[in-house]
């Protein structure tokens, strides 16, 4: 006999597969079913609407993706990963690598094939994460200045206690540049965010960082109100998050304060760019002419992959947690929800501009 929870699964997957064989295909709808509780629900269904969330024309039908991951798979997949990093930059010399992409290139391309996974990072990387593909970190820098205006909206207390410690806003970089990819342990998380932010505004990362720091109000000001506390406390993410109320509560601050609202203070925000080791993670990033160097020697990226792919003990899911290292740093529906949807279609159109010109 059906639960209620294999009974609301059923028909969200009776819902997804109508949005996908009507003509046109209803992304609107597949949206909502990206943003609801749960997501996509599986990587053979990620396959399907990952590429009409992103309005990429190829073929729905991949292979089906394999179970386990032996030595040989993996050496293999290692090349995969380095071939689309290349074939992107080489087609996009305005896109320069840094530290982080390969987080969000590896996600890919252990839910898709490569094919697929390649034209979505394509897409990706000239659209959503753009920003983070300057020759400079400015861009990355002034998205991060939305998170402590958002902060100062919803707890002004805690807002102050971290402007009071300086402890500015670096602890989410890594969160921001791999959408949250490098800092999660269970690539069940990983996905499922990822559905998320690609159903929606391409600053949602940001708000989604706002409301891990706002989950943990308690944690933060019971510590003590210096820079390196606040900085270890907040760079250390829990695993055992509350992902889909955290998702909701995202998207429900997303509506309330969108980012035209804050796109004033964000631009006065100075606390990222005062914090001393700003500038040494900007000079610590590597562009693509160093990767592309490193595979013509032969050594791919040797060393900081330590063997890269390591193959995660359940059986079942194996394929699904392999994690790769290659180059160091390392809503419910309603209302909020029909919002962010809107608002993600309105801007698909224009995914020529830049967030930030």
């Amino acid at each position: 006999m059906w639960t209620d929870g294999d009974s609301r699964r059923k028909r969200k997957v009776a819902e997804i597969s109508q949005a996908l064989n009507v003509t046109p295909v209803d992304v609107a709808a597949l949206r909502r079913m990206a943003i609801s509780e749960g997501g996509l629900l599986t990587d053979e269904i990620r396959c399907k609407v990952w590429p009409r969330l992103l309005n990429v024309e190829v073929s729905l039908t991949p292979p089906s993706p394999c179970v386990g991951m032996p030595d040989k798979q993996r050496e293999g997949l290692q090349e995969e990963l380095i071939d689309i990093i290349l074939r992107v930059l080489g087609r996009n010399t305005q896109l320069h690598y840094y530290q982080g992409y390969h987080d969000i290139v590896v996600t890919f391309l252990l839910v898709l094939d490569e094919r697929l996974a390649t034209a979505l990072v394509e897409k990706l990387s000239t659209h959503h994460l753009r920003d983070f593909m300057d020759p400079t970190m400015d861009n990355t820098k002034h998205i991060l200045n939305y998170l402590m205006p958002i902060i100062e909206r919803i707890n002004p207390e805690v807002h102050d206690f971290m402007q009071q410690a300086e402890v500015g806003t670096i602890f989410a970089l890594s969160w921001l540049i791999t959408w949250f990819g490098h800092v999660l342990s269970d690539f069940r998380h990983v996905v499922r965010l990822y559905d998320f932010f690609l159903a929606c505004h391409p600053l949602m990362p940001i708000y989604f960082a706002a409301v891990i720091v706002l989950y943990r109000e308690d944690e933060v000001l019971d510590c003590e109100c210096d820079m390196a506390s606040v900085h270890h406390l907040l760079s250390q993410i829990p695993q055992d998050l509350p992902y889909e109320t955290l998702i909701s509560r995202a998207g429900d601050l997303f509506v309330q304060f969108p980012p035209s609202e804050l796109a004033r203070e964000a631009a006065q925000q100075t606390a990222a760019s005062t914090f001393k080791d700003f500038d040494l993670v900007s000079e610590q990033q590597r562009p693509d002419s160093v990767l592309r160097r490193r595979l013509r020697e032969k050594q791919a990226l040797e060393g900081a992959a330590a063997g890269a792919m390591v193959a995660m003990t359940q059986p079942t899911v194996a394929r699904r947690f392999v994690r790769l290292a290659v180059m160091g740093l390392t809503v419910a529906l309603g209302a909020a929800a029909l919002t962010l949807v809107n608002t993600a279609l309105e801007w698909v159109p224009k995914l020529d501009l830049h967030l930030f010109p």
